[in-house]
Protein backbone atom coordinates (compact mmCIF):
# COMPACT_ATOMS: atom_id res chain seq x y z
CA UNK A 1 0.00 0.00 0.00
CA UNK A 2 1.24 3.47 -1.06
CA UNK A 3 0.17 6.84 -0.23
CA UNK A 4 -1.16 7.73 -3.56
CA UNK A 5 -3.79 4.51 -3.12
CA UNK A 6 -4.88 5.45 0.69
CA UNK A 7 -6.53 8.85 0.68
CA UNK A 8 -3.96 11.23 3.00
CA UNK A 9 -6.81 14.09 4.24
CA UNK A 10 -5.22 16.45 6.22
CA UNK A 11 -7.75 17.56 9.06
CA UNK A 12 -8.47 20.89 8.76
CA UNK A 13 -5.32 21.56 6.85
CA UNK A 14 -2.06 19.84 8.85
CA UNK A 15 -3.56 20.95 11.85
CA UNK A 16 -1.04 20.03 14.33
CA UNK A 17 1.01 22.08 13.05
CA UNK A 18 -0.62 25.28 12.15
CA UNK A 19 -4.23 26.66 13.05
CA UNK A 20 -7.08 24.93 11.47
CA UNK A 21 -8.83 25.94 8.51
CA UNK A 22 -6.66 28.70 7.57
CA UNK A 23 -4.02 29.24 4.79
CA UNK A 24 -1.55 28.55 7.39
CA UNK A 25 -2.66 24.96 7.81
CA UNK A 26 -3.45 24.08 4.07
CA UNK A 27 0.54 25.63 3.13
CA UNK A 28 1.34 23.25 5.70
CA UNK A 29 -0.43 20.26 4.38
CA UNK A 30 1.47 20.96 1.14
CA UNK A 31 4.78 21.41 2.27
CA UNK A 32 4.27 17.73 4.18
CA UNK A 33 3.11 16.05 0.59
CA UNK A 34 -0.78 15.93 1.70
CA UNK A 35 -2.64 16.51 -1.54
CA UNK A 36 -6.16 16.00 0.28
CA UNK A 37 -7.49 18.43 3.11
CA UNK A 38 -10.88 18.28 4.81
CA UNK A 39 -12.44 21.64 5.88
CA UNK A 40 -15.69 22.89 7.55
CA UNK A 41 -17.96 25.07 6.27
CA UNK A 42 -20.47 27.66 8.16
CA UNK A 43 -22.75 30.70 6.88
CA UNK A 44 -21.79 34.01 8.23
CA UNK A 45 -24.67 36.53 9.43
CA UNK A 46 -24.98 38.03 5.60
CA UNK A 47 -24.79 34.33 3.82
CA UNK A 48 -20.98 34.21 3.19
CA UNK A 49 -19.59 30.20 3.40
CA UNK A 50 -16.63 30.97 6.04
CA UNK A 51 -14.34 28.47 6.89
CA UNK A 52 -14.23 27.45 10.59
CA UNK A 53 -14.99 24.41 12.06
CA UNK A 54 -17.00 25.34 15.48
CA UNK A 55 -20.55 27.46 15.91
CA UNK A 56 -18.34 29.70 17.78
CA UNK A 57 -16.01 31.49 17.98
CA UNK A 58 -14.02 31.40 21.02
CA UNK A 59 -11.61 28.34 20.86
CA UNK A 60 -10.07 29.22 17.09
CA UNK A 61 -10.18 33.45 17.04
CA UNK A 62 -9.82 36.71 19.91
CA UNK A 63 -13.23 37.00 19.04
CA UNK A 64 -16.30 35.27 20.64
CA UNK A 65 -20.38 34.17 19.98
CA UNK A 66 -21.57 32.19 16.93
CA UNK A 67 -20.02 32.70 13.63
CA UNK A 68 -23.88 32.79 12.01
CA UNK A 69 -24.33 36.24 14.00
CA UNK A 70 -21.28 37.89 12.60
CA UNK A 71 -20.91 39.67 9.25
CA UNK A 72 -18.21 38.56 7.11
CA UNK A 73 -16.48 42.10 7.63
CA UNK A 74 -16.49 41.30 11.20
CA UNK A 75 -15.26 37.70 10.90
CA UNK A 76 -12.20 39.36 8.42
CA UNK A 77 -11.52 41.32 11.30
CA UNK A 78 -10.70 38.36 13.66
CA UNK A 79 -7.39 36.96 14.57
CA UNK A 80 -7.69 33.41 14.19
CA UNK A 81 -3.60 32.26 14.60
CA UNK A 82 -2.62 33.52 17.41
CA UNK A 83 -4.45 30.77 19.69
CA UNK A 84 -2.14 28.16 17.90
CA UNK A 85 1.23 30.41 18.26
CA UNK A 86 2.05 33.73 18.32
CA UNK A 87 3.90 33.29 14.84
CA UNK A 88 0.55 33.05 12.80
CA UNK A 89 -0.39 35.83 14.59
CA UNK A 90 -3.25 38.18 11.59
CA UNK A 91 -4.00 34.37 9.94
CA UNK A 92 -7.72 34.81 8.98
CA UNK A 93 -10.88 33.57 8.48
CA UNK A 94 -11.48 32.54 5.37
CA UNK A 95 -14.76 32.02 2.68
CA UNK A 96 -15.05 29.03 0.63
CA UNK A 97 -14.12 30.85 -2.58
CA UNK A 98 -11.04 31.66 -1.00
CA UNK A 99 -9.66 28.50 0.30
CA UNK A 100 -11.13 27.32 -3.38
CA UNK A 101 -9.03 30.19 -5.46
CA UNK A 102 -5.76 29.82 -3.37
CA UNK A 103 -5.92 26.38 -4.14
CA UNK A 104 -7.24 24.99 -6.75
CA UNK A 105 -5.08 22.98 -9.11
CA UNK A 106 -2.91 21.60 -5.76
CA UNK A 107 -5.64 20.63 -3.61
CA UNK A 108 -8.31 17.77 -3.06
CA UNK A 109 -11.18 18.89 -1.15
CA UNK A 110 -13.33 17.64 1.23
CA UNK A 111 -15.91 20.08 2.49
CA UNK A 112 -17.78 19.51 5.30
CA UNK A 113 -21.55 20.84 5.90
CA UNK A 114 -20.86 21.88 9.38
CA UNK A 115 -24.13 23.80 10.45
CA UNK A 116 -27.36 23.37 11.33
CA UNK A 117 -28.73 25.85 8.32
CA UNK A 118 -30.97 25.80 5.39
CA UNK A 119 -29.29 26.08 1.70
CA UNK A 120 -25.98 25.55 3.10
CA UNK A 121 -25.14 22.22 1.38
CA UNK A 122 -27.05 23.84 -1.89
CA UNK A 123 -24.47 27.14 -2.07
CA UNK A 124 -21.95 25.17 -1.36
CA UNK A 125 -22.48 23.04 -4.03
CA UNK A 126 -22.80 26.29 -5.92
CA UNK A 127 -19.43 27.35 -5.20
CA UNK A 128 -17.74 24.12 -6.50
CA UNK A 129 -19.47 24.83 -9.64
CA UNK A 130 -18.61 28.25 -10.11
CA UNK A 131 -14.75 27.07 -9.37
CA UNK A 132 -15.24 24.39 -11.84
CA UNK A 133 -14.46 22.03 -9.23
CA UNK A 134 -16.93 19.11 -9.45
CA UNK A 135 -14.51 16.84 -9.89
CA UNK A 136 -12.12 17.77 -7.05
CA UNK A 137 -14.45 17.95 -4.33
CA UNK A 138 -16.55 15.36 -2.33
CA UNK A 139 -19.06 16.76 0.37
CA UNK A 140 -18.94 15.49 3.74
CA UNK A 141 -21.67 15.77 6.71
CA UNK A 142 -22.84 14.29 9.58
CA UNK A 143 -26.36 15.16 9.29
CA UNK A 144 -28.44 12.99 6.88
CA UNK A 145 -30.47 15.97 5.73
CA UNK A 146 -27.71 17.68 4.27
CA UNK A 147 -26.58 14.72 2.03
CA UNK A 148 -29.89 14.34 0.62
CA UNK A 149 -30.00 18.30 0.01
CA UNK A 150 -26.83 17.61 -1.84
CA UNK A 151 -27.84 14.52 -3.67
CA UNK A 152 -30.78 16.18 -4.90
CA UNK A 153 -29.30 19.23 -5.68
CA UNK A 154 -25.69 18.17 -7.34
CA UNK A 155 -25.80 15.09 -7.80
CA UNK A 156 -23.01 15.28 -9.61
CA UNK A 157 -20.71 15.84 -6.56
CA UNK A 158 -19.33 12.82 -4.27
CA UNK A 159 -20.63 12.02 -1.06
CA UNK A 160 -19.78 11.17 2.00
CA UNK A 161 -21.34 10.60 5.54
CA UNK A 162 -19.70 10.58 8.94
CA UNK A 163 -20.95 8.05 10.68
CA UNK A 164 -22.34 7.04 13.74
CA UNK A 165 -23.17 10.71 15.39
CA UNK A 166 -21.66 11.13 18.24
CA UNK A 167 -18.29 10.78 20.00
CA UNK A 168 -19.24 7.47 21.65
CA UNK A 169 -21.90 6.01 19.39
CA UNK A 170 -21.76 2.64 18.32
CA UNK A 171 -22.14 1.19 14.68
CA UNK A 172 -25.34 1.13 13.60
CA UNK A 173 -25.85 -1.71 10.78
CA UNK A 174 -28.77 0.50 9.09
CA UNK A 175 -26.41 2.97 8.23
CA UNK A 176 -25.56 1.08 5.18
CA UNK A 177 -29.04 0.74 4.09
CA UNK A 178 -29.45 4.49 4.72
CA UNK A 179 -26.25 5.16 2.86
CA UNK A 180 -27.60 2.91 -0.46
CA UNK A 181 -31.04 4.46 -0.60
CA UNK A 182 -29.62 8.01 -0.55
CA UNK A 183 -26.99 6.98 -3.31
CA UNK A 184 -23.87 8.30 -1.42
CA UNK A 185 -20.48 7.16 -2.50
CA UNK A 186 -18.28 7.15 0.86
CA UNK A 187 -19.43 5.83 4.31
CA UNK A 188 -16.69 7.42 6.63
CA UNK A 189 -16.88 5.37 9.99
CA UNK A 190 -15.09 6.94 13.29
CA UNK A 191 -11.83 5.08 13.34
CA UNK A 192 -12.37 3.58 17.07
CA UNK A 193 -14.78 1.49 15.59
CA UNK A 194 -13.64 0.56 12.29
CA UNK A 195 -13.22 -2.88 11.83
CA UNK A 196 -11.97 -5.41 8.99
CA UNK A 197 -15.24 -6.93 8.93
CA UNK A 198 -17.11 -3.68 8.61
CA UNK A 199 -14.66 -2.34 5.93
CA UNK A 200 -15.00 -5.63 3.98
CA UNK A 201 -18.57 -5.14 4.66
CA UNK A 202 -19.09 -1.52 3.36
CA UNK A 203 -16.65 -2.55 0.43
CA UNK A 204 -18.95 -5.42 -0.85
CA UNK A 205 -21.81 -2.82 -1.18
CA UNK A 206 -19.90 -0.28 -3.28
CA UNK A 207 -18.79 2.14 -0.95
CA UNK A 208 -15.43 3.71 -0.72
CA UNK A 209 -14.71 3.55 2.93
CA UNK A 210 -13.24 6.94 4.71
CA UNK A 211 -12.48 6.86 8.12
CA UNK A 212 -12.39 9.92 10.51
CA UNK A 213 -11.73 10.96 14.33
CA UNK A 214 -7.94 9.51 13.74
CA UNK A 215 -6.91 11.27 16.10
CA UNK A 216 -3.78 9.81 17.21
CA UNK A 217 -1.29 7.98 15.67
CA UNK A 218 -2.98 4.39 17.15
CA UNK A 219 -6.28 5.36 15.27
CA UNK A 220 -4.53 6.20 12.45
CA UNK A 221 -2.90 2.98 12.33
CA UNK A 222 -5.84 1.16 12.52
CA UNK A 223 -7.50 2.72 10.09
CA UNK A 224 -5.05 2.02 7.52
CA UNK A 225 -4.43 -1.77 9.13
CA UNK A 226 -8.32 -2.73 8.88
CA UNK A 227 -8.17 -2.08 5.07
CA UNK A 228 -10.10 1.34 5.01
CA UNK A 229 -9.47 3.55 1.78
CA UNK A 230 -8.51 6.65 3.46
CA UNK A 231 -8.61 8.52 6.62
CA UNK A 232 -8.34 12.48 7.68
CA UNK A 233 -5.34 12.88 10.05
CA UNK A 234 -4.28 15.75 11.85
CA UNK A 235 -0.72 15.34 10.85
CA UNK A 236 -0.72 13.47 7.02
CA UNK A 237 3.48 13.18 7.63
CA UNK A 238 3.20 10.38 9.68
CA UNK A 239 0.52 8.90 7.84
CA UNK A 240 2.35 9.10 4.54
CA UNK A 241 5.29 7.84 6.75
CA UNK A 242 3.59 4.80 8.30
CA UNK A 243 2.07 4.00 4.77
CA UNK A 244 5.54 3.74 3.13
CA UNK A 245 6.74 1.60 5.82
CA UNK A 246 4.00 -0.96 4.70
CA UNK A 247 5.40 -0.82 1.06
Amino acid sequence: MTEREFLCIAHRGASSYAPENTFAAFDKALELGARQVELDVHFSRDGHIVVIHDDTLDRTTDGSGAVSEMTLAELRSLDAGSWFGPEYSGERIRTLAEIFEQYKGRLYFHVEIKARAEGLASRAADMVRAHGMTEDVTITSFWKPWLEETRMYAPELTTGWLVPLGRDSSWDYSIIEQALELGLDQVCPRADITTPELVSKLHQKGFVVRCHGAYSEELMRRAVDCGADGTTVNFPDKLMEYLGRRQ
